[in-house]
């Protein structure tokens, strides 16, 4: 076979080993560029799906894993792929056919190319409940013993994966888990202070919000936990009852004889505390203590880890928060909404931003970016760069040129950073959006009759790219120009928002695009059901969005037709022309004969102006049957008649080229002067349709 990685390529499917089966031990096979999933009998039967049930992909699997665990998984599996690791390894429940719940431990190993492109797992998936020590047939104390000892384990390898105090709450209050335990109730409290919070409590009805809070000088089995960093052990109700009576009025009601209370000690200190109540009466043996208090160290780790990973992560969110705008002024014309989400990763970071500049004049700046990495420095960088940009647009540059001059700025401080970024100015008055693009995502638009496509942004390098690099003449941003019709809604993203942990990069794209096209008119809710695409399965990265939508009630497609006069001399009029013209043909989804179209009105504007004395006007408008009809009016009667121009003549070949150019094309009388027209036929676009 041909070496596509660093190992000889495995044939598709992988082939399990018989040994695996005998121990129930399921293999996968997943594709990374197709997304497709193999999983063996074994596997299936492991998560309780019928062949017919499983759909081929990764997806397939959510029907039996509940939406944390699977989010977990799939950060996990993106950190393992973004880190370039080789292997990576998770347990997550499993939803049973009867309701029931169980452990499944997923190995999986990541085939890479030799430049370290991943393109292939192949894995193992097993039912952790049959793990040596589990429970079989007899109930011996030696089996007991056994089972205790695997749970124990189990759950403190189960918690090495926990990343935040929810996934250790959540895997504490399991309700199989309590049962391997023996324990009938599970309760969590972490020390906040001088008091106990109670942040979690499984099954019985032991939770009660008068005692949410306790102080920790309280006189509460938990409390004195914490006091004496020593575990509590309540043999009876009696015990209950006479040692502790502020808690009694509480046990009283519940069918629990005995309890243990495990304090939570890291580095020296109680951090919190654990409590386990039990439906039987009797003594601790030295053994289950000392399981117990085994347990309860590795959950005291665990809880410290996510703890401080929520520290660190508030406090470089916060850092990152702060290098954004504080608020979005309200802008006459459009209603704007703004989101950011950051990636769960600790002091990960990242360096994405948004910005709205108002510019007068009926005018508004918008844009969005992304600068390379994920620590505090790509915050830093990325405040510095916002700043930056938002100075240069405020002095009155071009688009390009603010661009270009932000990237000069990225190169000057020297970080070896680079950024992408979308820039789109718009006049909210005449609808005119003007676009630079440096390497980022294209921008998507909505128009008002709920079409939906991605404009196709001229592009230049992302920022920071050495200015040798930067090809081509003027700033090195090009600019794209197109209408934004009232009612039509522009939407800018960093790819946080379409990234899909292991699946086809355009998979992300695709789902964005079908919730734009059939999401809510409100831009809030519009960009809250966007940012619900990521949920807690995102891939790893933060995410920016900014929704913009002009005020105004949408017109039919072709409603509104193009009008603008023509005066002699006058250089910007065809100028603004063309690039209503080309915003036109993108609305109405011909971009594909974009520049056919405007060198065609071109041509016909310039033959006005030449030929003719006292201007005219350019019109362009959709047609009932579907065609963009161009129309220049001017003053003079005379006909213009096609004429072959010689080799090495400068003029005479415009009509020439509009013949060639347009679908149909003639003149027709207009009062004292004339309408010359030209036609392109266009296919009317779908919904939803990227172009």
């Amino acid at each position: 076979m041909a070496q596509r990685g660093q190992n000889p390529e495995v044939d598709w499917p992988a082939t399990p080993d018989t040994s695996l089966a005998l121990n129930r031990m399921g293999t996968f096979d997943w594709d990374l560029d197709s997304g497709r999933m193999y999983l063996d009998p074994t596997a299936l039967e492991v998560l309780d799906l019928r062949p017919d049930e499983f759909d081929g992909s990764s997806a397939g699997l959510r029907p039996r894993v509940p939406p944390s665990d699977a989010a977990r998984l799939d950060a996990r599996v993106a950190q393992a792929l973004k880190d370039g690791r080789s292997h990576y390894g998770a347990y997550v429940r499993s939803r049973r056919r009867n309701g029931t719940r169980t452990w499944i431990h997923i190995q999986g190993h990541i085939m890479r190319e030799p430049q370290g492109r991943p393109y292939r797992v192949i894995g193992i998936l097993r039912d952790a409940a049959h793990d040596p020590g589990e429970p079989g047939s007899g109930g011996d104390e030696a089996e007991g013993r056994r089972r205790m000892t695997g749970v124990v384990e189990r759950t403190t390898a189960i918690l090495a994966h926990a990343r935040t105090v929810n996934d250790v709450t959540d895997i504490l209050k399991d309700p199989q888990a309590l049962g391997h335990l023996g324990a009938v109730s599970v309760m969590l409290g972490v020390v906040d202070g001088g008091r106990i919070h109670l942040v979690a409590e499984g099954q019985l009805g032991s939770y009660v919000p008068e005692i949410e809070y306790t102080r920790i000088d309280a006189g509460f089995p938990m409390s004195e936990a914490v006091r004496s960093m020593q575990p509590v052990f309540l043999a009876s109700r009696e015990e209950f009852q006479t040692r502790y009576p502020l808690l009694w009025p509480y046990i009283e009601p519940l069918a629990v004889r005995s309890g243990v209370y495990l304090p939570l000690i890291a580095q020296g200190r109680a951090i919190g505390a654990l409590g386990l109540l039990y439906a039987r009466d009797g003594r601790f043996t030295a053994e289950e203590r000392n399981l117990l208090m085994a347990l309860g160290s590795g959950i005291a780790q665990s809880l410290q880890r996510a703890m401080l990973f929520e520290q660190e992560h508030d406090l470089a969110e916060g850092l990152q928060r702060a290098m954004l705008p504080r608020r979005i002024p309200p802008v006459p014309g459009a209603l704007i909404a703004v989101r950011y989400r950051s990636a769960r990763m600790g002091r990960d970071i990242g360096g994405d931003w948004y910005d709205v500049i108002p510019l007068g004049e009926g005018r508004v700046g918008v844009m969005i970016g992304d600068v390379e990495g994920h620590d505090t420095d790509a915050a830093a960088v990325m405040g510095q760069l916002r700043i930056v940009l938002r100075a240069y647009i405020a002095e009155g540059h071009t688009p390009g040129t603010a661009m270009a001059r932000a990237s000069a700025f990225l190169r000057e401080l020297e970080t070896e950073r680079f950024a992408t970024c979308t820039y789109a100015e718009v006049d909210l008055a005449s609808g005119m959006l003007r676009m630079v693009r440096a390497g980022h995502l294209d921008p998507v638009v909505r128009r008002g009759d709920g079409s939906c496509h991605r404009v196709q942004v001229a592009g230049g390098l992302p920022l920071g790219l050495p200015a040798r690099e930067q090809s081509g003449t003027g700033s090195g941003y090009p600019v794209t120009s197109l209408e934004l019709h009232p009612g039509d809604t522009l939407l800018l993203c960093t790819d946080g928002l379409i990234e899909r942990p292991g699946a086809d990069p355009d998979s992300g794209m695709r789902e964005l695009m079908a919730a734009v096209r059939g999401g809510p008119v409100d831009v809030e809710e519009l960009a809250d059901v966007l940012c619900d695409l990521v949920g807690d399965a995102g891939g790893g990265d933060d995410m920016a969005l900014l929704v913009l939508r002009r005020r105004g009630t949408p017109a039919g497609r072709g409603g509104g037709p193009l009008r603008q006069r023509l005066e002699p001399g006058d250089t910007e009029g065809p100028a603004m022309a063309r690039h209503l013209i080309r915003a036109a043909v993108a609305a109405w989804g011909a971009w594909e004969r974009a520049d056919e179209i405007e060198l065609a009105a071109d041509e016909l504007m310039t033959n006005a102006l030449v030929h003719t004395e006292g201007g005219g006007h350019v019109g362009m408008r959709l047609t009932a049957d579907g065609r963009i009809r161009i129309e220049v009016e001017d003053s003079s009667s005379a006909l213009p008649r096609p004429r072959e121009a010689g080799d090495w003549a400068v003029s005479g070949r415009g009509l020439l080229l509009v013949d060639r150019l347009a679908d149909a094309w003639g003149v027709e009388p207009r009062g004292g002067g004339k309408c010359v027209w030209c036609e392109f036929a266009v296919a009317a676009p779908e919904h939803g349709t990227a172009g």
